[in-house]
């Protein structure tokens, strides 16, 4: 067949690079690998080949996955019928996943479409071919679950090393040099949280005080400076904070707690009072008894503000007497009479 009649085989070349570590440089990998693949047509110009309009990049995607904004649009243009060959630099540009590369083979074959690599020599026609991509692929994998792996055991390790490894601080500690160190303040205040958790044995008393008290959570700046002022606190906050370890100098991996190099905030003998406490406060019984006490307008009864009110039921400790209420969240959340709204009576809404 002669140069004229050859037919058109249209070429996507698809680059990618797993971090934005030298994205900002003049010329970078991606540039690289879409300048690799475009010679790569050009030396097949002679066979048909030719480039399609457009190149298909995903700089910063990992290629363990196939969410990819240049990957989905190559791949929606391969159903379209858009493309015949697509042109990688290795084939661990295209993906490091031996399941994603079987789905996506099934629509190459299905439409027609085949691949090659710039750098590394393969048919994808023929039974050998696909048997080398496999251990290609393969290896790909094992290498990006072995760096997981080790991703995973420094942070493990550095976690009982009593290193921060990112994120918020709780209240009581900012971070210096990827270590916590007590915030004279708030380590003041969670001093105090403890100390009148123990002296009134009951965390709304002691949220009614922390809010009229103004006691917000954590405020915090973010690394590109932006602010993230704290939330007004509620009997949730309260009980994350008693049962936060870190206040003993402790840091968690997973479901592991270790000892840590920061200093604690609160001494062992307040954490077994509280949690003294806590254990015999009924909060817990309270809300199995709560989850199993018919409640006949749960969901249909309403406050002023159009919100549902709560199932809820207090016990007399002198006669044992179970009194059931319908009342607002923010109550259960704050203090009893937050929202100005009285506990209902379930007995006599019922």
């Amino acid at each position: 067949m002669s140069d004229g009649l050859k037919r058109r085989i249209r070429c996507a070349v698809y680059t990618r690079k797993s971090s934005e570590e030298g994205l900002d440089q003049e010329y970078n990998s991606i540039d690289a690998q879409r300048d690799a693949g475009h010679a790569y047509v050009a030396s097949q110009r002679a066979e048909g080949w030719i480039p399609v309009a457009d190149d298909y990049d995903d700089p910063a995607f990992s290629g363990g996955n196939m969410e990819r904004p240049g990957l989905k649009r190559l791949m929606t243009d391969i159903e379209a019928g858009k493309i015949d060959v697509i042109v990688i630099y290795k084939i661990d540009r295209l993906t490091r996943s031996l399941a994603d590369f079987s789905k996506m083979v099934e629509v190459f074959d299905r439409q027609g479409v085949s691949f090659v690599s710039v750098t590394q020599q393969f048919n994808t026609t023929t039974s050998m071919g696909r048997l080398m991509l496999n251990v290609l692929l393969s290896f790909a994998q094992f290498e990006r679950e072995v760096t997981g792996e080790r991703i995973r055991d420094k942070i493990a390790a550095s976690k009982r090393k009593g290193m921060w490894m990112g994120g918020v601080p709780p209240l009581g500690y900012d971070v210096e040099k990827r270590r916590l160190v007590p915030n004279p303040q708030e380590a003041k205040l969670i001093h105090h949280i403890f100390t009148r958790f123990i002296e009134l044995g009951s965390s709304t008393k002691l949220v009614k005080e922390l809010r009229l008290d103004g006691v917000t959570s954590k405020a915090w700046t973010t690394q590109d400076g932006k602010v993230r002022n704290g939330k007004p606190i509620d009997k949730g906050l309260v009980y994350k904070l008693l049962g936060n370890r870190t206040y003993l100098g402790e840091l968690r991996h997973k479901e592991q707690w270790y000892k840590a190099a920061h200093l604690p905030i609160v001494d062992q003998a307040s954490w077994d009072s509280v949690h003294a406490i806590l254990a015999t406060n009924g909060r817990s019984r309270g809300n199995a008894t709560r989850a199993t006490t018919p409640f006949l307008l749960k969901g249909i009864v309403f406050g002023h503000d159009g919100r549902a009110l709560t199932p809820w039921h207090s016990t007399k400790k002198t006669t044992g007497k179970r009194y059931r209420y319908y009342l607002p969240m923010r109550d259960i959340k704050e203090h009893a009479g937050a929202c100005g709204l009285p506990r209902m009576p379930a007995a006599e809404l019922e």
